[in-house]
């Protein structure tokens, strides 16, 4: 099964000032659909990873990683990701702390399996704000 979301570890350890995100390795694997990635996903695994010409397990890193606050809310932006020269079907990705014994941080459902023969296959990201960055936390505001 596969749940998006910002995972319970990561929320934990950010209390605890495990991750500086914006100086450690954070990285993005990729998933097919049998995977079992949400909330309790604690870390990296390499179950249900996807193979494929032009993908190495682990993933990539992510760059340009930038957090923001805005009106209350806190994001985490970055460049969108991608592999070249890709041939293989990818239902979701995990972002991980390559930098911190691989602790998982989200998992991104790409909402259907998503194939790329030959091409670039490129997770764009929704754009960085307070409504719509692809992870963000708010404090209420009643």
């Amino acid at each position: 099964m596969l749940l998006q979301c910002i995972c319970a570890s990561f929320l934990c350890e950010s209390w605890l000032g495990i991750h500086a995100l914006t100086t450690d390795t954070l990285k993005m694997a990729l998933y097919g659909s049998s995977a079992n990635l949400g909330p309790d996903t604690t870390a990296y695994t390499t179950t249900g990873e996807i193979t494929g010409t032009g993908y190495t397990a682990g993933g990539v890193a992510l760059t340009s990683v930038v957090v923001g606050l805005t009106g209350g809310v806190t994001y985490l932006d970055a460049a969108n990701i991608e592999w070249p020269v890709a041939t293989f079907i990818a239902r979701a990705g995990l972002l991980y702390n390559a930098s911190k014994a691989n602790r998982a941080l989200a998992v991104l459902d790409f909402g259907a399996e998503k194939a790329s023969l030959g091409n670039t296959f490129r997770v764009v990201l929704p754009p960085p704000n307070s409504e719509k960055a692809f992870m963000r936390l708010t404090t209420y505001r009643g």
